[in-house]
């Protein structure tokens, strides 16, 4: 009786928590954090996040702010970009991030982890074809060598030249100098990232909310 009240009583915040893992909590949480971005309107733009200054820094800056607008990250599959979200949509992206909890099963974990893979792989193809061209991977390693200001943009790109080659040898291991690649599938993705270990990696700290103990269920 209780629990069917509880139940009633916040429909929406309980529909968001069945859909996302997040405790009825930590969605309040989310969505004082979301109001403070957004400057206490439904919606936040990409502008809002531009604004973040922990993103400042961060090689993948561009990257990280598209995917809270890609629509492939609604798990609806719907394609394409929003101009603005709501607090749902925005909820349902930082689900991305959580933690596995130690209750789930190992068939649970193995799909979290694909769903993390899934967004990683969204976040690299930027235009949206179902692959990772050697282009665009190229252009993610050669930023994240180049913005660590450890080395200059010339051996940033003869770096980042060696990994696409690298990459395409891998999935492609018979191919000839001159033949095309047309790029990463995302089969391909999960065979490169298969030895890491990232379901409890994969968090988020530049929003000011530490995803890190934001585990996958209720509240522990």
């Amino acid at each position: 009786m209780g629990a069917s009240r509880s139940r009633t009583e916040n429909p929406e915040i309980q529909d968001l928590s069945d859909q996302t893992g997040f405790s009825s909590e930590q969605i309040r949480i989310l969505h004082r954090r979301f109001r403070q971005l957004s400057g206490d309107e439904e919606t936040i733009s990409k502008e809002n996040l531009e604004k973040i200054q922990a993103l400042d820094k961060n090689p993948i800056r561009n990257q990280i702010i598209e995917a809270f607008f890609d629509k492939r990250n609604q798990k609806d599959g719907k394609v394409g970009s929003f101009e603005e979200i709501g607090f749902e949509q925005f909820v349902k992206v930082m689900s991305h991030f959580r933690p596995p909890n130690l209750k789930m099963t190992d068939e649970d974990k193995e799909a979290m982890r694909r769903e993390k893979l899934r967004f990683l792989f969204n976040m690299h193809d930027t235009d949206n074809d179902g692959t990772i061209t050697l282009d665009e991977y190229r252009k993610v390693v050669e930023e994240l060598l180049s913005k660590s200001g450890a080395i200059g943009p010339d051996v940033a790109k003869a770096i980042s030249d060696a990994a696409m080659l690298e990459v395409a040898s891998i999935n492609m291991p018979h191919m000839e100098p001159d033949d095309f690649y047309e790029g990463i599938t995302f089969e391909h993705f999960e065979q490169i990232l298969k030895g890491l270990e990232m379901e409890s990696r994969m968090n988020i700290r530049f929003l000011d909310v530490d995803t890190s103990t934001m585990h996958c269920g209720k509240s522990q």
